[in-house]
């Protein structure tokens, strides 16, 4: 979600700055459209091209916002100045150059000056040095948006992925099931633009009807590698015999290594399901509706009942892989869960010791595991 600098007073200088480059244009369009002054046509609103191909450029494009702040507007009434796409505030070569920040400099004077009441600026940019001057400038002067794109490195990405996608689907009027939209949710990893694309797919795709379907996600939403994985583990922990095997094929066939798999698919489904099922029986906690519902159960639980519990980069608890594996793990006995976590080990040495086919001993792990 983007991170708004509110103003006491309403202001007439606005930023929409941020690593998401598709919502930050998203939202400066709509922006752009809003502050336009009414009934004034083109003359109303100048929009400079800010994104410069050298230093010269870029001085030139700031200059040329200096000169249309400054400008008053034709016929009176109000002005908007859109300054574009401006990737002079990097910190790059450009935006380093010393012509470009005394250029900065002085817009960053006539901003801490104000504007006429009848002038708006507007600028928008997708990389911003926020050590700068002019950045804090910003900070203090003007209606800040910071749209930075979800880091599904750290946790709570998903939580917040998931009500973006929701929202989004709303918009469109689509409805999805709970198991569609967590399997679309981890197949876009949170990039609005990604999202925004397959929703329009999706949109098309289903017309009148305006459900969404495990089914559809699957057949609609390009399967990246990190979502093959996915639904490797999701098909094992949801006893599909059939679907696991034929993903676990799949991989092999894109050049994926039968360790890596082993390890990065199969071993954390196993444990994840087991860990999840020790953790419901010991404190009594129900089965979930959503993979959210498990991670507040977690933290309700004292530490020392989930110390033992992996930890992402960051150190937090990987409370969303569990929370799948809690909606699952009531399909399989504890000592089935222990048995594949053994039948891993095994595999692991086979795969490093002999020479037996990689399929072979994957498929033997996939069928001991899900085969009644």
């Amino acid at each position: 979600m983007p991170k708004v600098k509110a103003k006491t007073a309403e202001s007439n200088i606005h930023a929409i700055v941020g690593s998401d480059e598709s919502e930050v244009k998203r939202v400066a369009a709509e922006l752009a459209a809003r502050l336009a002054p009414p009934d004034a046509g083109e003359f109303g609103v100048e929009v400079i091209d800010a994104c410069a191909d050298n230093v010269d450029q870029a001085v030139s494009r700031i200059r040329s916002a200096i000169e249309a702040l400054q400008t008053l507007p034709f016929f009176g009434g109000g002005k908007l100045v859109w300054f574009k796409n401006a990737n002079c505030l990097a910190d790059t070569v450009m935006g380093r150059s010393a012509s470009v920040q005394e250029a900065l400099d002085d817009l960053a004077e006539l901003l801490d000056a104000g504007l006429g009441s009848d002038v708006t600026l507007l600028i928008s940019a997708t990389d911003v040095d926020k050590r700068r001057s002019f950045y804090k400038t910003l900070g203090k002067r003007a209606e800040l948006q910071v749209i930075d794109r979800l880091d599904s490195s750290r946790a709570g990405w998903e939580e917040e992925a998931t009500e973006i996608s929701r929202r989004r689907a709303k918009a469109r009027g689509l409805q999805f099931d709970e198991e569609a939209l967590d399997l679309f949710v981890l197949l876009t990893g949170g990039d609005t633009r990604q999202i925004e694309n397959e929703l329009e797919k999706i949109d098309l795709y289903l017309g009148d009807d305006r459900r969404v379907l495990v089914e559809q996600v699957r057949e609609l939403v390009p399967l990246s590698r990190a979502g093959v994985i996915f639904e490797l583990g999701n098909a094992l922990a949801s006893c599909d015999l059939e679907r696991a095997l034929k993903l676990v094929k799949g991989l092999l066939d894109q050049g994926e290594k039968a360790v890596g798999i082993l390890l990065v698919a199969i071993l954390p489904t196993i444990r994840n399901l087991l860990l999840t099922k020790d953790l419901m029986e010991r404190n009594r906690i129900p089965r979930p509706n959503s993979p959210f519902a498990f991670t507040s159960a977690l933290n309700r639980l004292p530490g020392e009942a989930t110390e033992h519990l992996p930890r992402k980069k960051d150190g937090s608890i990987n409370g969303f892989a569990l929370g799948f594996a809690a909606q699952q793990a009531h399909r399989f006995q504890t000592a089935q869960l222990i048995s594949g976590l053994e039948a891993c080990l095994e595999a692991n040495l086979r795969l490093v010791t002999s020479q037996l086919d990689h399929e072979l001993v994957l498929t033997e792990i996939v069928v001991k595991l899900l085969a009644r």
